[in-house]
Formats: structure tokens, sequence, C-alpha cells
């Protein structure tokens, strides 16, 4: 049987359902092929969601056992129901993987289960359990997302070594975890498994954590990463991992092995473009697997589209939803644009660490002027109120057009601060703006404001 689409979008993640969602909206007939059961892709299903559930239920474990009685709150007999955790967990990804589905047929977008592979330019072959099935289609929109970096010497076992997805459900708190890469999912996922009593211990090739993440912020993070217990091997090279009875075991170039329970891969991922067809098809790929697109996401051959972790590009839930909505626009409309300038990432660690825009040494290589502006937590009252007083916000502003080039945030509620800061650099405002702009009193969001009035020397509260 052959069915005629107007777009065919492989891969339902973030990037994938949401633009399948636009076109859906713009009067498209559109298909969306997805190999899992469960819509949503890895981050509904095996990375953001599920970790974001981890992390809140971990750090109010931690609060309840040791950080409440600071605040007169004298709580006894905290344990932990690990298996209620994880089940709570399920509970949330099955709850959004649902409501994809549902928001599908609310919009009359139809869904194959299978593998999506590109015949040729206007027709997709859906392999499935049940068989195979062609679609054709006017236009082919790549999303199929990422998957775990493999290292070399590192033998995944899917029980005791493993990547993020075994991360996110150990039947047990190991007690000792080693986690290999000190990026964001090391260090979230290494902070759910050491707030609930895991010794953790990470090996980063590189001299510091967080890398791409601001210098300073960086250092403030490893700093604090360190009071919380965490053990952090910098500049060390991971040449071997493997399971051994009763745990595993890592191999440290110039170090002797070390024993541990458990090992999480965390080196970063790599373009998902397995037994899509696009080699067979002609489509030019560009560094580390990427597929290369042109400013409207149009591949090298005609008719076929790519966004998200696919492309070049922070791998981000959000960056792969704006270019879906975009890459349809355009189709439709004639018009659709992503800023990459005001991106913003997060990491939910403990405190939170967010940024957007220019990082100070990204200014400095670029040779662009500026003045920067810092003001801690410690002085806002609503930390002090909340007894979460780490960290700091840092806005840079261009030197000759106070415009906003980047803010850089450690501390708590950093993700949802961080959307002033995205907003503000959207419109082009300037460190004025912000700091002319009235920020309601006690709040963090006034860290922010206190920030933009240092760029000119003049924050009031510090």
């Amino acid at each position: 049987m052959s069915e005629r689409y107007d777009l065919t979008v492989i891969g339902a993640g973030p990037g994938g359902y949401v633009a399948a969602l636009r076109a859906a909206q713009l009067g498209l007939r559109v298909a969306c092929v997805e190999l899992e059961k469960k819509l949503g892709g890895t981050c509904l299903r095996i990375g953001c969601i599920p970790s974001k559930a981890l992390l809140e239920a971990s750090e109010r474990y931690a609060e309840a056992k040791h950080g409440l009685a600071d605040m007169g709150i004298d709580v006894q007999g905290v344990n932990l129901n690990l298996g209620k955790m994880l089940e709570k967990k399920n509970t949330i990804v099955g709850s959004l993987t649902g409501g994809v589905d549902f928001l599908f047929k609310k919009n009359k977008v139809d869904r194959f289960l299978g593998r999506g592979r590109i015949v040729a330019a206007g027709k997709v072959r859906v392999e499935s359990e049940a068989g195979n099935q062609e679609i054709e289609t006017d236009k082919i929109l790549i999303a199929t997302g990422s998957k775990s970096a493999p290292l070399a010497g590192v033998e995944l076992d899917g029980d005791r070594v493993g990547t993020s997805t075994e991360a996110l459900s150990y039947p047990e708190v190991p007690g000792h975890l080693v986690v290999i890469g000190a990026g964001v999912i090391g260090l979230e996922l290494g902070s759910v498994w050491a707030r609930l009593g895991s010794r953790v211990t990470v090996f980063e090739y590189l001299d510091r954590i967080l890398p791409g993440m601001d210098t300073d912020i960086a250092k403030e993070a490893q700093r604090l990463f360190k009071k919380q217990g965490f053990d952090f091997k910098l500049a060390s090279r991971v040449v071997g991992a493997r399971t051994r009875a009763g745990g595993a075991v890592v191999e440290v170039e110039g170090a002797d092995p070390i024993p541990c329970d458990r090992v999480l891969l965390a080196v970063g991922r790599i373009p998902n473009t397995d037994g899509l067809g696009v080699d067979e098809i002609g489509i030019e790929m560009g560094k580390r697997g990427t597929i290369v697109v042109d400013e409207h996401f149009a591949s090298s051959v005609a008719g076929i589209y790519a966004i998200g972790d696919v492309i070049k590009g922070p791998m981000l839930a959000h960056k792969a939803a704006e270019e879906g909505i975009a890459c349809v626009e355009y189709l439709v409309t004639g018009y659709g644009h992503v800023n990459y300038d005001a991106i913003p990432s997060v990491v939910y660690t403990h405190p939170e660490i967010a940024s957007v825009g220019k990082t100070e040494a990204e200014l400095e290589e670029q040779g662009i002027p500026y003045n920067k502006g810092v003001f801690p937590f410690l002085a806002n009252g609503r930390a002090k109120a909340l007894h979460s007083t780490d960290g700091r916000v840092k806005m840079l502003a261009h030197a000759e057009t106070d415009r906003v080039l980047g803010v850089h945030i450690i501390g708590p509620r950093a993700g949802d601060l961080i959307a002033e800061a995205a907003v503000a650099m959207e419109f082009g405002a300037s460190a004025e703006d912000v700091a002319r702009a009235c920020h309601a009193h006690p709040t963090l969001a006034e860290a922010v404001k206190e920030a933009a009035l240092a760029v000119d020397s003049r924050a009031i509260h510090v």
C-alpha cells in the first residue's frame, strides 16, 4: 500500500514531533516515522525528562536528610525507596510520551511505527516486524537525533558498564560510581547517585569540567561539586572499562586500575543516522557524521531536510524544536529563522548552571570589546530566604553599544532565570535595558538586574 504526504518526518523526538505538529497546523498532510513505540525521542523517554525527574527527587531526598535541620525542621527516619522513585520517574515519562501521541491524533499527524529509511527523494520505507511499507512524500525531514558516543576500550554491557540510559534505572545505589566525562550528562547523573549515597569519581580528558561553558562559572561549579563529594580526576585519559565479578574496573593511562560498582560513559553524543540511507542517496555529510544543510535546513539532495542533533550546533532539545518549526514554516510561508546567538543551555545540577550567548573567552578570541557585570546570590534576599546563596550572575555587554552579548549563571533556579537573558538578547536589548526594567522584590531575578547594573559599575546591593 502506498500513502502520499506533503511532509514525512523521520524521528519523533523534540525536533521531529514539534515539526510534525507545526506542519499539520499549517495545513500539510504529515506522516511521522518513529522506531520506538513511545513518542518523544531520547529527550522524553531516556534523556531530559527522566533525568530531571531523578534530579528533583534526589535533591528533595538529600535536603530532607541533610538540609532541613538548618531551617529549623527536624526530620527523622528519612529512608530511600529507590523502587518508588524510579516508578514515579517512569510515570512522568509515560504521561508526557502519551501526551505527544494525543497531540498527533488531535492534529491528524499519521504515525508509522518502524525504522524510516530514505529510498530516494520523495520516498521513505518504513521497516518493521510487521513488514515494510513505502510512503510517497513531497518533502522529507530527518530528525533522528543522536546516541551516546562510544570510547575506545570501554566495553558496554548494558549493566555494569553503560551509558546514561542504564544510569537512569540502576536497581540499587552504586557504592562507587565512576563517571567518564565531566560534561552535562555525567555531572547531572553523577549528582543523582551522589545524593542517593554513591561515592562518585569523575574522569575527564580535559583539564576542566563543563567544556564550552564560561571558565569562571565552570571553576565555581567544580568547587561546589567537590564540596558535595565529587572526586574529579582531570587531564585523565581513560583507556578501558569492563565488567568483572560483581562490578567493574576502569583503566586510566598512567594509573592503576580503578575498581568500582558501576561505570557511566558520558563523553558526548553523535548523530544517529544508522540505517537511514543517507549514504546511498548521496546526502553530503560533514564533520563527526553530521548532515550538511543550508540556512533553511535543506540537505544536498532536493526535497530532503534535516534538523536537530543530526546537523551542526549544540545538541539541545529546544534547539531542535526551534529548527523544526523554522524549517516547516519556511517550507509553507517562505520564512523561518533561528537565532543561534540566543539559544540557552542549562545544567540541572545543584546549584543549576545556565548560559546564553558568548563567553568571555569567545569574546576575547574574537577581539570584541566588552564590559562585565557580576552579582553574587549571597547578596540576594530571596536566595538567602531559600538557603541557597552559592553562585553568581555574570552579564557581558558590548563596550561600545552596551548590547547584551552573553549571560552566565550558576545558582538557584538558574535554568529559569536564563529565560530573561535569552529574551533580552533576542530583542537586541542593552544591559541598560535590563537594568532599567523593574524586577519584583524579593526575587532571584533581581540578581540579573543587579548584574546588568554592575556592567556600568553601579550595582546597588554589593
